[in-house]
């Protein structure tokens, strides 16, 4: 007996893999610092916590519907209209278990086999699997760090035929904490309009953590409205990531497929996490901007010890909790162990090896040069780590 064709070409989740291998050699009495989860290192808030115990002690505990409990969707759907400016409904809101189920509901639940699909790279790793498990056809359109790792509407555009269908937009954005400002939205809208047979999936998950500018939602522009799906959760902004609830907004037949697509995969998600999640949403949101505050001076502070090490480039995030820094000025270079340093995978093996930290190479993310550090830690675990990395850095010849 064999696995099925579509899961033996599924790959494994490197975050979660490399996750795993850092689990591995801690067990083993190796001092790792993992760099790798994409986590707030902060306790879940304790009214929302108390909400939960509240929920259990009244028996909150049967089935709930498929979307979701009617008093949370429509706290979803109130936040989307007062934070967002998008009119959403009760009835275009599906709550899932966690924004990644939230879309493969869009991808499985509108991609035909063929469909094409436009990734701006990088991208967050799911992204790509997700839609090969849909049969999709995918369209990378690439950018760099001189462009803030952020497509322009001309470029999107171009990449775009009649069997576009679907193009995945992060922002504030995983992996690099890149943000699109609101003329950019704007243009990235522009496309829409002149392209109706496509779909944009917005990511916004990390709109909360954000440093510079205000976020600005797609579907708020009225006239592409139709045209946008709006993903989002409470792991981040909330520290809920166990809780695993995440939601989308999108037109009403949109939500409908994906409450029948959900409907034969798991129902609706855990009735006490909701109950905790409508606390979160209704409450005030200081828990969210004094955490929000400290992944800033984290930043502040892991930017400064990144631009020291020399031959390592990086711009500064302007959103979420990731660095994502150049290292191919260490290609080539050789340990001192005498292995030679071919590629990013290479030097992410080594730094985990010879330095005991662990980050996310490029390549899970759709490029070549890069890794994904993420600075959900906190400021002592940091500096070890920003140690151990220029150390090891310094240490190749």
């Amino acid at each position: 007996m064999t696995g099925s064709n579509r899961i033996n070409r599924l790959s494994e989740s490197q975050t979660l893999s490399l996750t795993k291998e850092v689990r591995k050699l801690r067990s083993a009495g190796k001092d790792v610092i993992g760099l790798t989860l994409g986590e707030p290192d902060f306790d879940t808030p304790a009214h929302i916590r108390n909400a939960a115990i509240e929920a259990i002690n009244q028996g909150k505990t049967h089935y709930p519907p498929v979307s979701g409990i009617p008093e949370l969707r429509e706290a979803i759907a109130a936040k989307c209209r007062r934070e967002n400016k998008i009119p959403y409904k009760a009835e275009n809101i599906v709550v899932s278990t966690g924004a990644k189920q939230s879309l493969v509901n869009a991808i499985m639940s509108l991609m035909n086999p063929g469909d094409e699909a436009i990734l701006i790279a990088p991208y967050w790793v799911s992204y790509f699997e997700m839609l090969k498990m849909a049969d999709a056809h995918i369209v990378i359109v690439g950018t760099d760090a001189a462009s803030g790792f952020k497509a322009s509407a001309e470029k999107i555009e171009a990449a775009i035929t009649p069997r576009t269908k679907m193009i995945f937009y992060n922002s504030p954005s995983n992996p690099a904490g890149s943000m699109y400002n609101a003329e950019e939205v704007r243009q990235i809208v522009g496309v829409l309009e002149r392209n109706r047979h496509v779909m944009l999936i917005s990511d916004e998950i990390y709109e909360h953590i954000i440093y510079n500018f205000p976020h600005v939602s797609p579907a708020s522009f009225e006239q592409v409205y139709e045209q946008v799906i709006t993903v989002n959760g409470v792991s981040k902004a909330f520290a809920m990531t166990g809780w695993r609830i995440g939601y989308m907004g999108a037109p009403k037949w949109i939500a409908e497929l994906c409450d029948k697509w959900q409907g034969q995969i798991t129902s609706g998600a855990n009735s006490i996490a909701q109950w905790a999640t409508l606390t979160a949403l209704t409450g005030e949101l200081y828990p969210t901007y004094a955490m929000r505050d400290q992944f800033r001076e984290r930043r502040d502070y892991l930017y400064q010890r990144l631009l020291s090490i020399e031959g390592l480039k990086t711009p500064c995030p302007d959103g979420a909790f990731y660095f994502y820094p150049d290292l191919s000025a260490f290609f080539g270079r050789v340990s001192p162990a005498g292995n030679k340093i071919k590629d990013i995978d290479d030097l992410t093996r080594y730094l985990l090896s010879d330095a005991l930290v662990a980050v996310i190479p490029g390549s899970a993310f759709g490029t070549k040069e890069h890794v994904r550090i993420s600075y959900a830690y906190t400021l002592e675990v940091l500096k070890q780590a920003a140690d151990r990395i220029g150390q090891g850095l310094l240490a190749l010849k």
